[in-house]
């Protein structure tokens, strides 16, 4: 994953970083990569967990049940 530096941030705005985080209860790296996403990704960006759920929104998931094949099986052989 690529990485950047920041220099010469001024005390101030290192200061108001580590107290938003703080609030978020996450790191000043975690809130600053936060910020940045937020700041070059589009607003109405669709985001995965959100399409997944459209895919199911009019299922009735309560009438879904699931079965688990207890067919014996042979372990791999990585040889």
């Amino acid at each position: 994953m690529p990485q950047i530096v920041v220099r010469q941030l001024p005390d101030e705005v290192h200061r108001a970083l580590k107290a938003r985080a703080i609030e978020h209860g996450r790191s000043a790296e975690a809130e600053a990569r936060d910020i940045i996403a937020r700041a070059v990704l589009p607003e109405g960006r669709p985001k995965a967990g959100d399409l997944l759920l459209d895919i199911w929104k009019d299922v009735d998931a309560w009438a879904v049940t699931f079965e688990r094949d207890k067919t014996p099986h042979e372990p791999m052989d990585f040889a």
